[in-house]
């Protein structure tokens, strides 16, 4: 976990709600869930083995140790965890090196944020080597705080993630607002008590109490942001 500026102290408007946004990485700023699938489909082809597009449901937007474990019981492929892991981190920051196409709305949002120094963090489920190759994309400056999934006790879909950003970034977690593609990721945030934004990617996210759901990035500002936790109130 990384933090380079302090938390709080912005021009976030006083008395608002909104204390901190924390943004998924894959799937949610970056268009990167296929890549993750791509790989594992090109990894266990290598293995002697065909993964079934159903399972792509199953593994998407959770720890690497949760959807890897998942592929090597379902294939029975002889190959360990941690070789496995290795393989796929390998393959994964091979393709973002050739290509690492933002979501629509992304660069826009972040921007915003950043103009008007929201504190905001990246959390991923992701490892730290594959989270920093992105950051190089995105722009490290966007982010307060990085909290990657090789860095905390439990990784999504348990709250320690969105607790971690939370509490590095000063703030009260039911003053956060999380922006998350996955239910995996979703459910996270949920349990950590943050006002949720889901941005479905590969799999539908139904609308909940505390929980709304949007077409793309291009409907999200710091405006709509605000109004979340307003509606809190």
């Amino acid at each position: 976990m990384t933090s380079t500026v302090p938390a709080l102290g912005t021009r976030t408007a006083e008395g608002s709600a909104l204390q901190a946004v924390l943004l998924d990485m894959d799937g949610t700023l970056v268009d990167t869930e296929g890549f993750w699938w791509d790989v594992e489909v090109e990894v266990f082809a290598s293995l002697g083995h065909r993964l079934d597009e159903s399972w792509r449901h199953v593994v998407v937007g959770g720890p690497m140790t949760r959807s890897a474990g998942f592929l090597i019981e379902a294939t029975g492929a002889d190959i360990g965890l941690d070789e496995l892991t290795v393989l796929l981190n390998d393959g994964f920051e091979e393709r973002i090196g050739r290509a690492l196409p933002l979501m629509p709305g992304a660069g826009r949002l972040l921007a915003e944020l950043y103009e008007y120094e929201i504190p905001t963090a990246l959390v991923s489920a992701s490892h730290r080597r594959i989270i920093d190759r992105v950051l190089a994309s995105l722009g490290a400056h966007h982010f307060h705080l990085t909290v990657a999934g090789d860095e905390v006790p439990r990784t999504k879909p348990h709250p320690d993630p969105y607790l971690a950003a939370a509490a590095g970034l000063g703030a009260d977690p039911a003053r956060c607002a999380v922006i998350e593609d996955t239910a995996t990721g979703v459910a996270a945030a949920e349990a950590a008590g943050c006002r949720v934004v889901a941005v479905p990617s590969v799999a539908p996210i139904k609308p909940a109490l505390g929980r709304t759901v949007v077409s793309s990035l291009e409907e999200v500002d710091l405006t709509f942001l605000h109004g979340l936790m307003t509606e809190m109130r």
